[in-house]
């Protein structure tokens, strides 16, 4: 099927837009008569045209517009209403023209989750999954709640991850930035003022002609040192991309001594949090386990879920394969067994999500606590090095000067 552009005159004279996959542009003219409009104009959808929709969207821009629609579901307001406020209110134009096109479609007739799934840029399985299971079940606004609750948490772990790892990324970028300046600028020019006050290299002391010499092997080498990094940094993400090689990849980083615990921990958070959150919907363990490993964001974890989807749909239970991935600690696998032998597994996943969320939370902090005294000492080491070789041989020539 393809897609096909269209516009439309509705029996009140208002034009419609729209966007709409067929197999033909007699069938797209079909639907829209079907649906009492009289087709004007209906084009084919070019494959190179237009960006897809969905670009530019930030979390925060749906966390906040998820929220603002449960209030307003729950106040009493009609589908179409609210999506027609929030597409007008939206300062992401972006995120407009996507809550503009869904408008469109639940107007013809389509549900919400199917126009949701039009967009996966920015509506993802999880979220078009609630909102179908909210539908079907006539709680929609409950699940909009719900999802919001989600989505919120879920920012707030990854803006904790993120903010981790910026401090260490700026010094490092820093401290390379620095050490790329002196090798290049500032020990040449120490080097030619010493050659000033006459003497050869061997007078120098052994540490300012090491610095010398590797300033030297740096200046000589520097095209070759960054074509080494391109071409480093082409091979990694050329690996990364093949299945194998993600596998280890990830698998590596799982298992690095304090790193690997972090994300361990926020592993264990997503999942719990996401799983929890679909069966307290009523979506099928099934299926909510299928969303779980498909966001996972690692593909030992994937595997891992999709094998205690295979074992419950053999009528297995889920702890026994689940310890079988050894990412999950043991607690949590025994804590998930209670929640199945009780019937209350949404719970008790919600309620492990929780913990693991403030363990994350302690977890980040001590890293970055335990980076930022690391990450002094090794820049003011490099820079300490550097200016006392460089400043040595002025010591000794001013002692000479003395002595004289």
């Amino acid at each position: 099927m393809a897609e096909f552009t269209w516009e439309a005159r509705a029996r009140s004279g208002e034009v419609r837009k729209g966007v709409m996959e067929a197999d033909s542009v007699d069938a797209v003219n079909t639907k829209l008569r079907q649906q009492q409009l009289n087709p004007v104009k209906v084009k084919k959808k070019s494959s190179f045209a237009m960006p897809k929709f969905g670009a530019g969207v930030a979390t925060k821009d749906l966390v906040t517009f998820t929220r603002l629609f449960a209030t307003m579901i729950d106040a009493g307001l009609p589908l179409i209403q609210c999506l027609d406020i929030l597409s007008n209110q939206q300062t992401n134009k972006n995120f407009a023209v996507v809550l503009k096109d869904i408008k469109n479609n639940v107007e013809q007739g389509a549900t919400f989750s199917e126009a949701l799934k039009r967009h996966p840029r920015v509506f993802d399985d999880l979220f078009t999954n609630l909102v179908h299971a909210g539908e079907v079940g006539g709680i929609l606004d409950s699940i909009m709640s719900r999802l919001s609750v989600y989505l919120e948490k879920s920012q707030k772990l990854a803006r904790q991850v993120r903010g981790a790892m910026v401090y260490p990324s700026v010094v490092i970028v820093i401290a390379m930035g620095v050490m790329a300046v002196m090798l290049i600028f500032v020990i040449p020019a120490f080097e030619g003022m010493f050659a000033e006050f006459g003497g050869g290299a061997q007078n120098l002391p052994a540490l300012t002609r090491g610095l010398i010499a590797i300033s030297k092997g740096f200046l000589t080498y520097l095209p070759f040192v960054v074509v080494s990094i391109i071409a480093g940094v082409v091979g990694v993400t050329y690996v990364n991309r093949q299945p194998r090689g993600k596998r280890f990849f990830h698998k590596t980083f799982l298992n690095l001594p304090v790193i690997g615990n972090v994300l361990r921990k926020i592993a264990v958070s997503r999942f719990t949090r996401t799983l929890g959150t679909l069966l307290q919907s009523g979506v099928p363990i099934l299926d909510a386990l299928e969303i779980c490993a498909r966001t996972s964001g690692n593909v030992v974890i994937e595997s891992g879920i999709m094998a205690v989807r295979q074992s419950i749909s053999e009528g297995k239970n889920m702890a026994e394969p689940l310890a079988a991935t050894g990412v999950f600690p043991d607690m949590v696998v025994q804590m998930i067994a209670v929640g199945e032998q009780t019937g209350a597994l949404d719970q008790m996943l919600n309620k492990i999500a929780d913990f693991y969320e403030e363990e994350t939370d302690v977890a980040v902090s001590a890293l970055t606590s335990a980076l930022e005294p690391i990450l002094m000492v090794g820049v003011g080491g490099m820079v300490g090095v550097v200016l006392i070789g460089m400043y040595l041989p002025i010591f000794s020539l001013a002692g000479a000067i003395k002595g004289d």
